[in-house]
């Protein structure tokens, strides 16, 4: 018995994993594979007749349009992303292998759903420039930030701080609770400093129990001293009983540009100095 390839055919594409949509000129989607379910949350018969860019995201719809005009124009697009909006509400990222069948005034398109690719290449992005602990920027990303901050001050005659930050006693902390309980004391202190700072500045940790805050854009005169002021206050506070009644303290190194140094370095000596002056000055008055 002869195999009937053009309804076997029919059959088999229903098959597939990804989505194939079927769309005429006007954008109205005239077919679509049983896929489009898991990938949109809509069924067959939903799609078909309805305008596929009615379900692009609004902020890829440019960009999308500039696509479709390229494949019409008789140019494949085999790599092209964006984003959908679910029928639950939803996004979902989008790879588009496309192709224009002139002969029949319909484009063809293979949709990949990369969501969760997406996802991963954000999260080796975000670990790349962030401390896997706390969530704070990393070293390599402050220094690339203070940089810039001091490119900026410089060319508008404004001032930064750089504040030093080491927290009293940690080793004591970790030997007493735990190398545990001396991880959630160090993202407890994270969270404290990023409520303490405008979202304009930055907050890193630079390894163990040292952070740095960077202040930019100072206008006002005593506004570093009321910062720190301000940082020490929530540094002091308890961290509850959860934490076994552990009281934390820091010290603080400060150093302003341009006053004490106009690059980089000079400044993270002198505030990095600064907060050991501090600490020797406060372990000898508690001798």
């Amino acid at each position: 018995m002869p195999v009937d390839l053009q309804a076997l055919s029919a059959r088999l594409i229903h098959l597939i994993l990804d989505t194939v949509f079927v769309v005429d000129r006007d954008n109205q989607i005239v077919f679509v594979t049983d896929a489009c379910e898991d990938l949109l949350g809509y069924r067959a018969e939903e799609l078909i007749g309805t305008t596929i860019t009615d379900y692009m995201h609004p902020e890829d719809l440019a960009a999308s349009l500039a696509s479709i005009v390229r494949v019409m124009e008789g140019k494949p697009h085999v790599d092209f992303r964006n984003r959908y909006i679910r029928k639950d509400g939803g996004v979902v990222y989008i790879l588009w292998s496309a192709h224009w069948v002139e002969e029949e005034g319909v484009r063809i398109g293979v949709a990949r759903d990369v969501t969760a690719l997406r996802e991963a290449e954000e999260e080796l992005r975000f670990l790349a420039h962030h401390d896997p602990l706390t969530g704070l920027t990393n070293r390599s990303l402050f220094y690339d930030r203070l940089d810039l901050a001091i490119h900026s001050a410089h060319r508008y005659q404004n001032h930064l701080a750089l504040l030093f930050l080491d927290i009293n006693d940690f080793k004591v902390i970790n030997d007493v609770h735990g190398h545990a309980v001396g991880d959630r004391v160090l993202c407890t202190i994270a969270r404290r400093l990023e409520g303490c700072v405008r979202e304009t500045d930055t907050v890193a940790r630079m390894g163990g129990d040292e952070f740095i805050v960077l202040l930019t854009d100072i206008q006002v005169e005593g506004a570093v001293s009321r910062k720190v002021e301000h940082i020490q206050s929530a540094m002091d506070e308890p961290l509850g009983a959860e934490f076994g009644g552990i009281i934390p303290s820091c010290s603080i190194g400060v150093a302003c540009y341009p006053a004490d140094g106009e690059d980089a370095d000079t400044l993270l000596s002198r505030a990095d100095g600064e907060m050991y002056r501090v600490k020797r000055k406060r372990g000898k008055g508690h001798s």
